[in-house]
Parts: C-alpha cells; sequence; structure tokens
C-alpha cells in the first residue's frame, strides 16, 4: 500500500478551518483557510469542500466560526445572532441533511449550555471538534460493516462505486470508499471501478485520486458503462453513498446512482448504500420528498473553460436523483447493515 498521508479534508488548526479545495483536484493540491462563517458558506456552495457527512463537519465549524465574531456579551442577543449564522449555512446544499443535522446540534448545544457568552464560543468549538472526530470514527465502523455485508463470493470482489463518498466526502475514511478501503485492508479487493459521474467528475477526479494515493487498483469508467461492464461479468458489487435517505429506505446519492440501482437490478448484482445513521431523514415518510439540488447549467455545458454545447440549447442540472429503497439490497451505517425496510429500528439510535 501506499505510505502517503490520510486525507482529511477539514480540519482545524488553531485559529481557522483548512480545507481541501476538491475544485482544484486532481491536478493541484491546494488548501484554502476559512476564517469566516460566509466565507465557510460560500466553499460549501461553490463546493470547495463537498460530500454530506465533511459538508456536516464544515457547517459545525461554520457555526463556530460565526459565534467567534458575534460581539456581545447578552445570551438571548448571541442566541439570535447566532440563528442568522445558521441560516446563512443552511441555505448553501439543500438535499445534504448532514448540513441542518449539524447545524441543529450546534444550535442546541448554544442553547442548552450555561454560563458566559465566552464559555458558549469555547463548547461550541468543541462540539464542533466532537463532530469531526465521531464521523472519522462513524466511517471506520461503516466499512468494517459494509466489509461484512459483501458477498462472500468471489474472495477477491471488483466494487463498482459512484460519485465520490470518500476521505474526501466525510471527516477521512469515507463511507461507500471506507468499505472499499476495509476490503482493501483484508485483502477482499481486487480493483474498484469508478464511474466518472458527470457533470463535475467526482469520480473521475476525486474517488481514482483517492485510490492512486493508496495504491488501490481502480479502473476509470464513463457513466453510460456501467451495465455494459455487468453484463461481461467485470463487477460484483455496487457500493454508493447518499445525501439524504428517506425513513422508508429511498435514497438521495449523486444524479446517475438510480441508473446504477436499475441495472445492477437487472443483472442480479447487489446494490449497497453507505451512509452515517445521521444521513436518514427520519421526518420524510418517502424520497419524493426530499429536495432536489438545481444547480447552475454551467457545470453542464461546458468542461473547464471549454464549451461543449452550442449557444441556444436549455439544460436541466439536477445534482441528485432518488433511488426507491426497493432496488436497495441493504443500508450500511455505523450500527450495522440492514434492509432498507428495517432502518426504523435504528431510529433510536439517532442524536442531535
Amino acid at each position: 500500500m501506499s505510505g502517503n498521508p490520510p486525507v482529511y479534508p477539514v480540519l482545524w488548526k488553531k485559529d481557522h478551518v483548512a480545507l481541501i479545495d476538491q475544485t482544484r483536484l486532481p491536478t493541484e493540491y491546494a488548501v484554502v483557510e476559512i476564517r469566516r462563517y460566509d466565507d465557510m458558506a460560500r466553499a460549501i456552495q461553490t463546493m470547495i469542500v463537498r460530500g454530506a457527512p465533511a459538508i456536516g463537519v464544515a457547517a459545525a465549524y461554520g457555526m463556530y466560526l460565526g459565534a467567534r465574531d458575534i460581539q456581545t456579551e447578552e445570551r438571548g442577543e448571541f442566541l439570535t445572532q447566532l440563528e442568522t449564522v445558521a441560516e446563512t449555512l443552511r441555505q448553501t446544499r439543500p438535499t445534504a441533511v448532514n448540513l441542518f443535522w449539524a447545524i441543529a446540534r450546534m444550535q442546541t448545544v448554544a442553547r442548552q449550555t450555561l454560563g458566559p457568552v465566552s464559555y458558549l464560543k469555547k463548547v461550541l468549538l468543541e462540539t464542533a471538534q466532537g463532530i469531526q472526530a465521531e464521523d472519522l470514527k462513524t466511517c471506520q465502523a461503516i466499512g468494517d460493516y459494509g466489509l461484512e455485508a459483501l458477498p462472500s463470493t468471489p474472495q477477491k470482489l471488483r466494487i463498482l462505486t459512484h460519485c465520490n463518498a470518500g476521505a474526501l466526502a466525510t471527516a477521512g475514511y469515507g463511507t461507500a470508499l471506507g468499505v472499499v478501503r476495509s476490503a482493501w485492508k483484508c485483502d477482499r479487493l481486487e480493483r474498484v471501478y469508478a464511474d466518472e459521474t458527470r457533470p463535475r467528475l467526482q469520480g473521475a477526479k476525486l474517488t481514482t485520486w483517492e485510490c492512486v494515493q493508496e495504491g488501490i487498483p481502480v479502473t476509470a469508467i464513463a457513466d453510460n458503462m456501467a451495465a455494459h461492464c455487468m453484463k461481461q461479468g467485470l463487477i460484483d458489487a455496487v457500493v454508493v453513498g447518499a445525501d439524504r435517505i428517506a425513513a422508508n429506505g429511498d435514497t438521495a446519492n449523486k444524479i446517475g446512482t438510480y441508473n446504477l440501482a436499475i441495472v445492477a437490478k437487472a443483472h442480479a448484482i447487489p446494490f449497497f448504500v453507505a451512509a452515517p445513521l445521521s444521513t436518514i431523514d427520519f421526518t420524510l415518510i418517502e424520497g419524493s420528498a426530499i429536495p432536489i439540488e438545481i444547480r447552475d447549467a454551467e457545470e453542464l455545458y461546458q468542461i473547464g473553460s471549454t464549451r461543449i454545447y452550442p449557444l441556444g440549447v436549455e439544460f436541466y442540472n439536477p445534482a441528485f436523483d432518488v433511488t426507491p429503497a426497493e432496488l436497495i439490497t441493504a443500508i450500511i451505517t455505523e450500527y450495522g447493515a440492514v434492509e432498507p425496510s428495517e432502518l426504523h429500528r435504528l431510529q433510536s439510535q439517532q442524536v442531535g
């Protein structure tokens, strides 16, 4: 395996947050320093930081940065201004439920903590750091439970994944790629097949980059090659992440995931969703209630600075689609792998 250090996309550095700028990967590794909550909001919106768990961690630190700059010692006024910070961060990415979960947890801590405002600020920083540490531990558990859920044969698996649900999308280990990492460490992985994931190419740019860093064998394919690869017997399992999961197991993930689930079902290939319990939104009965972010058409009509469509074309650019629960073999959380119909058994474990 590679000797490269672990990847941590969000880190607290004494007085600021350091973000790996994921818009510059894989050609350039750059770190952005974030000192204000509005800068954190822009980083989330522009996908300098992305992936539902990583967004949650970043939002928690964004809440602290906003709290740090509030100039009042009056508790009521502090909480009022903190709500303004929270609302700015909520507006960045509407589909990723971890964003709202982390913001709500930070607000709850602020309301329930007694003491002067200076102490509240200290506790908020500790809470954000705790959310980050918990996510890392959670992803490692997801990886281990995912390993148990994978098919027992063949001994070395070929796993297809979509988008990037790796270290870059979390606190540092990954959900879908956490399962891949655990399989790799236990000598149960032959190869990763990574969908390019149009239009932002997170699979091509980020998933392959992570695999190369760790020496994990990876083959990139265009999104429309998955069915062909399955028919050729190249894929043993599909493992993807999630941005929001409804109570019935319907799952929102990067656009194109629904396609994969359909073709996996047609080829009798198990389809797994790996996500922390915080990604499950038990307030939503089914996936039709999940808000779908519509992003700028520029992501579709140009690659880099090169326009690939003629003028006059109209565009539709949903960032996510919803995979029905009946197409999902199991949902892998830090509490184990369960069938979508059994998700309700985990609700009592959810905190925040």
